[in-house]
């Protein structure tokens, strides 16, 4: 199913390069009260015209048509109308919330973000509205068409066995794993964290196994071990199955740098997961629900234009 408003890797260096580009945010221009379109009696001016367009130049890294945006502005009321219908609870802190996780992603703070769009000359109502719709449109869809979104084994294996016949060999396992950190303090120089990562590597040629290796482990200085936790390879990143298959049931994983210090895993249980939790049919159920939310997607918006009021200006 479609994500909100994903931020690229590239979306704070583009929106540091918008906002050096203008040096101050112009005032509201006199056509901003001047209406492209009407949507049920709710306007859309240039000004909103303007506002999607420049938001889409930094999101997207292109230049979108004036039909395009429109088109697209008027999708979006259709969306925000059906709202009232459906009177969907919290909407307004979802969005905020939505908002917040796009800043975490840039690397920014809420009002940095905000500071930032107000420099490249995109107003956070702009963004957020687009926002409120499309959570709004996936609440509906979701809700409307749940039928539609149940998929059997059946519908799993043919779309497999259409687009990679050999995929349905793979076999998915079921990690139980010990994270043991070696603890760094923060602001430590980077002295410190090196060295704690060779004590982390002497530490994992001398593991032998979970039992007697765990035992090793809470004796140590400044080293935390945390509870099991499991983890199923369908639902890992690749990268991430690749260093698990490779790793020694017993054994730990490579030294890997957090914000808290050095961590390892103990890979203590290697079990092969249910027959439909395999990281190909994950993918492949993903791929089927997010064709059937596009499918209903221009379904419902055909029957909301075919029945709206909309007239251009």
């Amino acid at each position: 199913m479609p994500e909100l408003l994903e931020m690229s890797a590239t979306f704070r260096r583009l929106l540091v390069i918008a906002a050096l580009a203008a040096a101050a945010v112009a005032p509201v221009p006199a056509f901003a009260q001047k209406v492209a379109a009407v949507v049920n009696g709710d306007p859309i001016t240039e000004f909103d015209v303007e506002q999607r367009t420049k938001l889409t130049q930094i999101t997207n890294q292109r230049s979108p048509a004036r039909k395009e945006v429109l088109e697209e502005l008027i999708d979006e009321k259709l969306k925000v109308h059906l709202l009232k219908r459906y009177n969907i609870e919290g909407i307004d802190g979802e969005v905020q919330n939505a908002f917040n996780n796009m800043a975490r992603r840039a690397q920014l703070t809420p009002q940095q973000l905000t500071d930032q769009l107000g420099r490249a000359g995109v107003m956070t109502g702009t963004l957020k509205s687009r926002i409120k719709a499309e959570i709004t449109w996936s609440q509906i869809i979701r809700g409307r068409y749940q039928s539609s979104f149940q998929f059997s084994e059946k519908d799993i294996i043919a779309k497999i066995e259409s687009s990679n016949p050999d995929a349905k060999t793979q076999v998915a396992y079921d990690y139980t794993l010990r994270p043991i950190l070696f603890v760094v303090p923060r602001n430590s120089p980077d002295s410190a964290r090196d060295a704690r990562r060779k004590e982390a590597e002497a530490f994992r040629a001398r593991f032998q196994g979970c039992e007697e290796g765990i035992r090793m482990a809470r004796g140590l200085p400044h080293v935390a071990v945390r509870s099991p936790t499991t983890k199923s390879s369908a639902d890992l990143p690749p990268a991430l199955r690749e260093i698990l298959d490779k790793t020694e049931l017993g054994r730990l994983t490579t030294p890997e740098a957090t914000t808290q210090g050095i961590e390892v895993y103990a890979l203590c249980r290697k079990e092969p997961s249910s027959a439909e939790n395999t990281p190909e049919k994950r993918k492949v159920r993903e791929e089927l629900v997010s064709e059937q939310f596009q499918a209903n997607s221009k379904r419902l918006m055909k029957e909301l234009r075919s029945t709206a009021m909309i007239e251009y200006r």
